[in-house]
This record gives structure tokens, C-alpha cells and sequence, in this order.
């Protein structure tokens, strides 16, 4: 029998004989070893899902502000504009021999906390997500009639809402809201197919319906006798005087920078005309710092069980005496000997990393749907990259470089009792 497979043989045997000490050690270290798979996975994964929230359109257009600030309440409808752009300003833009598109949104009513989105048919049609994916309707049909609403699907999946219902939508933004508009209810006509994106956090009406509802509300609260009813409000046409944002889909998109220029030197009015592309990297690059927090802290995790795992070889280590008397008296090298150490923690380090594998797939499985629902944030099992290859390899040769602590200090401690000579393996 070689050396090698001598040094495996009595290394499991000797895992198992200490089975129900190293199988703690062991799931401490699965854990572990979970946690930093984890986030890797994660982080990559969150990462590709927020880049692609919004992809095909070329610039978006707001008010001036900060383009950070536009980017988050037009496309994750966190905050509110500052303020909004004429309706003669959309017009020109859609006119505009370079621009193939130009979907207008308005923004500023919600539904129970969730933002309600005003725009036209061109939003379903245009608007696109991840590699180009288009948005589709899982039930129903887009808004037809004035007072049709359509709800993303994390809305209608949190709030059980069917094709038919009818719901009332309140004024300003907010989870709770004692402004509602009673007088005008809406008809839910459909409803979005999951997108991962805020998208799904969001319920859609017309241009002309968000008009209608604001009639009489000027001052911000209702002015009784100046709202509409709903049967006064389908015989009338509106036309918005102003209007949130516009998403822009150019002809030829070299010319993104020279249409954005002049909008950002616009006269009339002042606006903001961004990249969504560029605005999402500097967005991401200001939660990398926590991200990066976040892989730090599991590393550090992962190198406090090793160091559990050596603590409790070298505990050990002081009750095996018998059993290295043993092999010594069989010829077994002090080299041998030290290098069961080391096959030891190796081969914990390999099983955890394994089990970590199993485990982590299936959170993935169970957390995506909840994930996905709750905060559209889609992630999906897929083959795992190099990097995080690499990342889990590094766990047991970790082990291994640590492990040589506790082999040399055996070693040595045998070379001075004088049994240091190779003996038969």
C-alpha cells in the first residue's frame, strides 16, 4: 500500500472514529462556507438583475435634478420629481426626427403604498427589461377604457387581485393615504407578467384617467362639487398640461450624446436628459461598499470556523497519543503521522464546501419566488462561474495552509522525542 493511500485510509478512519465531534465542526463550517457562497451568488446575481431593470431605451428625460435621483423615481419609483415638464415639451420630443419612441410617464397617485404609473400603450410596447425582453400581460388585456387599470405582478399576486375588481386609488404617494379617489373606481383589466424589476411594484392607468381623477383637485384635497363622476368624465377628453418623465428610443443610437446635450441646454425649460445605463453603474458603484462589506464580513465567518476546526485538532491532537503510539510502533514516519493533520482538515474542508453547495441551491430554489415577489429581484440557479469556482476551492486549501500549523508542531514534537525516521508506510 502506498503512503498516499495509507494517509487517506487511516485519515478516515480516524474522522470517523471522532464522527460526532468533526460532524459539528463540520456543519459549523458548512454554514460558514454557505454564508460567503451565498453572497457571492447573490451579489452577482442582484447585480445582473439591477442592471438590466431597464435596457433598449436610450435616454430619459425629468426635470433638472440630479440623475440619480431621476433615475430612481422614474424607474424604481423611490422618491418623487422635482418637478414635472410641459406636455408641449413631450410633443416636440415625439416629433423629434431622431427619436423612434418616446413613451411619457406621470407619476404622483398610489394604490396601498404601491406607485401608480401613468402613460399610454407605447410603455407596454416599448418599454424593455434584461436582454431586451419585452413587457407581456399574464391576464387580461391593456388598459382599453378610461378607468381600466392594469397592476404589475407582485401587486396583483400580494394583493389578490382579479381581472374585474374594482379598486380606488388614492392621492400622493405612501402606504396609507385618507385622499382617495371614491368618486372615480377603476376596473383592474389585466395584469403583467413577472418582469424581476420594479415593474412588477407598480399599478398602470392612462394619461387622460390620471387628468380626469385631478379635476377639482387643484388645491390638493378634493373641492366638493368641482370632481367628476365617472359617467361625466368618459364624455369628456383630457389632455395632460404637464406630464413626469419621458423614456426616449432613438433611431440611431450614436446620436444619444448630441440629443442629450441639447436637452440638457434645453431653453423653454429646464431639463435633465440621462443615460440609464451610465446611472445605473454609478448607482451600483455607491452600494458596492456595502456588498463588498458584506463578502468581508462572511469571509471573516468562514476564517473563525477554520480556526474552530484547528482548536479542535489540536484538542485532539493531546488525546491520540495511544493511537500515534500505535503507528508508530508499526513504522509509521513522523512526516506520515503530521500529515494526517493536514488530510483531516482537507477533507472536512471539502465536505463542507459540498454540502454547501447542496444547500445553497436549494435556498435559491426556495428564496427566489419569495425574492421575486416581494422585492422583484429575480435570481435563478445557473452553472457557476470561475470566480465563484475559485471562491469555493479557496476554502479548503485555507484549510490546508492552516492546518500545516498544528502538522508541524507534531512533527517537531516527534523529531525531539527521536522519531523522526522515515519508517515503512
Amino acid at each position: 500500500m502506498s503512503r498516499v493511500r495509507l494517509a487517506l485510509s487511516l485519515a478516515t478512519a480516524s474522522l470517523w472514529y471522532r464522527r460526532k465531534v468533526l460532524a459539528l465542526v463540520c456543519l459549523t463550517l458548512t454554514l460558514s462556507v454557505t454564508l460567503l457562497f451565498g453572497i457571492q451568488y447573490l451579489r452577482t446575481e442582484i447585480r445582473q438583475s439591477f442592471t438590466s431593470t431597464i435596457t433598449g431605451t436610450d435616454l430619459i428625460v425629468g426635470a433638472r435634478s440630479g440623475q440619480l435621483n431621476l433615475l430612481l423615481y422614474t424607474v424604481f419609483h423611490i422618491g418623487d420629481a422635482t418637478n414635472n415638464i410641459r406636455w408641449e415639451t413631450y410633443q416636440s420630443l415625439a416629433q423629434d426626427q431622431r427619436v423612434d419612441w418616446a413613451i411619457p410617464v406621470s407619476l404622483g397617485d398610489s394604490y396601498r403604498g404601491y406607485r401608480v404609473v401613468s402613460t399610454n400603450d407605447q410603455f407596454l410596447e416599448r418599454f424593455q427589461y434584461g436582454n431586451d425582453n419585452s413587457l407581456n400581460l399574464a391576464q387580461g388585456e391593456w388598459f382599453g377604457e378610461r378607468f381600466d387599470v392594469v397592476l404589475g405582478s407582485g401587486v396583483a399576486k400580494e394583493l389578490d387581485h382579479q381581472v374585474g375588481d374594482q379598486i380606488v386609488l388614492s392621492h400622493g404617494g405612501g402606504r396609507t393615504s385618507f385622499s382617495n379617489h371614491t368618486d372615480l373606481p377603476f376596473r383592474v383589466s389585466g395584469a403583467l407578467a413577472a418582469t424581476g424589476t420594479p415593474v412588477d411594484q407598480a399599478v398602470y392607468i392612462s394619461l387622460d384617467a390620471m387628468e380626469a381623477m385631478h379635476v377639482g383637485w387643484e388645491s390638493g384635497v378634493a373641492i366638493p362639487g368641482r370632481t367628476l363622476s365617472a359617467d361625466t368624465a368618459k364624455d369628456r377628453s383630457f389632455t395632460p398640461d404637464a406630464i413626469t418623465a419621458v423614456f426616449i428610443g432613438l433611431q440611431n443610437p450614436i446620436q444619444t450624446f448630441q440629443l442629450q446635450r441639447e436637452l440638457n441646454q434645453f431653453q423653454p425649460e429646464p431639463l435633465s436628459a440621462i443615460l440609464p445605463g451610465v446611472a445605473l453603474s454609478e448607482l451600483w458603484r455607491m452600494m458596492g461598499q456595502f456588498e463588498k462589506a458584506l463578502l468581508g464580513i462572511s469571509v471573516f465567518v468562514v476564517a473563525t470556523s477554520l480556526t474552530g476546526l484547528i482548536a479542535v485538532l489540536l484538542t485532539i491532537q493531546a488525546q491520540r497519543q495511544r493511537e500515534v503510539a500505535v503507528l508508530r510502533a508499526v513504522g509509521a514516519s513522523s512526516g506520515l503521522i503530521a500529515s494526517l493533520y493536514s488530510l483531516e482538515c482537507t477533507v472536512l474542508a471539502l465536505a463542507a464546501s459540498g454540502l454547501a453547495l447542496f444547500v445553497g441551491a436549494g435556498a435559491v430554489a426556495g428564496l427566489s419566488p419569495w425574492l421575486l415577489s416581494q422585492y422583484g429581484i429575480q435570481i435563478s440557479l445557473r452553472a457557476l462561474s470561475a470566480n465563484e469556482w475559485l471562491l469555493l476551492a479557496s476554502v479548503p486549501v485555507a484549510a490546508l495552509l492552516i492546518s500545516l500549523l498544528p502538522a508541524w508542531s507534531h512533527w517537531r514534537q516527534n523529531r525531539k522525542q527521536g522519531f523522526g525516521s522515515d519508517g515503512g508506510g
